[in-house]
């Protein structure tokens, strides 16, 4: 029967394997000294309370223009649906809480 660990291309790969663990850390170490990762880990700029709230409507009105068009921004109970779709976003995410 054909045995996988017997080909010398497995061997080689199972040689390979620390110095790959290597490269991939030292990649991950040049990624994380950018200041953007800086950054993200720890801000210096307060968040504003509303931030989160603010950038759950964008993804709301996102979402909306993209299942309904771009002429759903024209009707005039587009505002209304946004405001029907977070109030219910939000109530899930408390009941969730609440469990």
């Amino acid at each position: 029967m054909f045995n996988l660990k017997d080909l010398k291309f497995v061997k080689s790969l199972k040689a390979a394997k620390p110095r790959l663990k290597w490269m991939m850390f030292s990649q991950m170490q040049d990624y994380k000294i950018n200041s953007n990762y800086v950054d993200m880990i720890c801000n210096d700029e307060p968040k504003a309370p509303n931030a989160s709230s603010d950038s759950l409507e964008a993804m709301v009105k996102d979402t909306l223009i993209k299942e309904f068009g771009p002429s759903i921004q024209n009707s005039a109970s587009y505002e209304l649906l946004v405001d029907a779709v977070l109030h219910n976003l939000k109530k899930k995410q408390l009941e969730a809480l609440d469990d």
